[in-house]
């Protein structure tokens, strides 16, 4: 069941469940994803710009990057769609960091001292033993 919560379109008050916004906002939604997909569809559109696309359709940018970070507009459709990274804000193409917020969060994990979640699971793992009921066997994994 889901919560009670303002539409973070229009205010109006909404049943909170898979969608984010109210019923009519939601259709609304869908109409300009279904004008957005209309126009890069055609051949000669799909090497545009988020901001052309959004010029040519009349839809908020924000909304296009929002379907391109949900996948519902793919890459392979239109290659020079990007968003945000959310950490720097740098416009990538996939994932949630660009490369370089990946490589730094990657070092600074490695260059911590204590021991990761994973480290600590494989420890455990090897103090697990199994038993077979059948003929009360042990086995170490």
């Amino acid at each position: 069941m889901g919560e009670l919560a303002n539409c973070p379109m229009c205010g109006e008050l909404f049943l909170k469940g898979p969608l984010t916004v109210c019923r009519s906002c939601y259709e609304e939604e869908e109409e300009q994803f279904e004008t957005v997909y209309k126009y890069i569809r055609k051949k000669k559109n799909r090497t545009a710009s988020v901001d052309e696309v959004a010029e040519a359709t009349g839809v908020n940018e924000s909304l296009i990057r929002k379907w391109v970070k949900e996948r519902r507009i793919h890459r392979a459709d239109l290659p020079n769609l990007t968003y945000s990274c959310e950490r720097c804000g740098e416009q990538i193409h996939e994932g949630k960091l660009c490369d370089s917020c990946k490589n730094e969060l990657y070092h600074d994990l490695q260059a911590s001292d204590e021991p990761t979640m994973v480290d600590k699971i494989k420890e455990e793992k090897k103090n697990d033993i199994y038993y077979n009921v059948m003929k009360d066997r042990k086995w170490r994994s």
